[in-house]
């Protein structure tokens, strides 16, 4: 899938931008991250343009986040095709619209969030959608929305978790994992924080009968013991508005992120996850796997030709097959 911004989201936002001052949406965008770090309690994005420059400069990552995220999903269950999609916190849209280049058969849309300007952004950016033109989105709080929601075939929470408190974090999945019928996705920020939060809503929903489609390839605790910790990245391209906004001088970035999809179903055929970025050396390949049975180093050989053939395509974040 690509990781990119579709064009018609590229151009929605070019237009949005034009006549205003990249340094004025820089000076915001900066803003906002420092309030966002700080954990202060102002509203970090009140109008229009301090929405416009968060969405210049999260979109882009988040929706390739999310994308990398999808695809592992539908590669470990390649028959899943929700019809329906309810995404919380969703911001301008960026998960709808990542889903919705994912998944052709959703159909219906509905977003929940409490930040206005935001939601205004996202319905202008969805008016350049076919499917998401008619998408609803209710503004409010998001828990309190979420209690008066249909349940709907795949749920999304990207980037939501680590804005509430942690005595609040369990409730909040209780709400989410009540309104999945088929899938529940959470995606959170590739670092120690936001693993914890992914493996604790990962343990309370299992207990409650869930079972994870992606990344593990099985139910049982995590086996990882810190300092590490389970994460992946997807690197994608910076377009001219997003580094003028950003301060960037480098044309790339490298989001890193930690999820779990979630099924009512159990996987029939789970599969390895390749946890970090592979060795390839002229012996073999290394790569540190996360098994159905443990977390494990393996050595694929270069005398076993297909084998090492296969093993030098693996990338980071990838599932595979793979002997111990």
């Amino acid at each position: 899938m690509d990781s990119q911004l579709p064009p018609e989201l590229r151009a929605a936002l070019e237009r949005l931008t034009e006549g205003l001052s990249r340094q004025s949406l820089a000076t915001r965008a900066a803003a906002i991250s420092k309030t966002y770090r700080s954990g202060g309690t102002s509203k970090p994005i009140a109008d229009a343009h301090d929405a416009l420059a968060y969405a210049l400069v999260r979109m882009p990552a988040t929706y390739a986040a999310v994308t990398a995220c999808l695809a592992a999903l539908t590669k470990a269950r390649p028959d899943f095709a929700p019809v329906s999609l309810l995404d919380a916190g969703a911001g301008p849209g960026t998960a709808a619209w990542a889903a919705a280049g994912a998944l052709p058969s959703l159909a219906d849309f509905v977003l929940l969030d409490a930040n206005p300007a935001l939601r205004a952004l996202a319905l202008t950016l969805m008016e350049s959608h076919p499917r998401l033109y008619h998408a609803g989105y209710r503004q409010g709080d998001v828990r309190t929305a979420l209690e008066t929601s249909p349940g709907v075939d795949l749920v999304t929470a990207s980037y939501v978790l680590g804005e509430l408190p942690e005595a609040d974090q369990a409730a909040f999945a209780d709400l989410l994992w009540q309104k999945t019928q088929d899938t529940l996705l959470v995606v959170e920020p590739g670092t120690p924080a936001g693993y914890a939060r992914i493996i604790a809503l990962r343990a309370h929903l299992i207990a409650q009968g869930a079972h994870v489609a992606a990344p593990c390839p099985h139910d049982k605790a995590c086996p990882l013991v810190l300092p590490d910790w389970c994460h992946f990245a997807q690197r994608l391209p910076r377009l001219r508005d997003h580094m003028l906004v950003k301060g960037a001088e480098v044309p790339f970035e490298d989001e890193k992120f930690s999820y779990v999809a979630l099924s009512r179903a159990p996987v029939s055929t789970p599969m390895s996850r390749v946890l970090a970025p592979p060795r390839v050396g002229k012996a073999a390949v290394e790569a540190k796997l996360c098994m159905p049975d443990d977390v494990t180093g393996i050595a694929v050989p270069r005398r076993d030709k297909q084998a090492y053939a296969q093993a030098r395509r693996w990338r980071w974040g990838d599932a595979v097959q793979a002997d111990a």
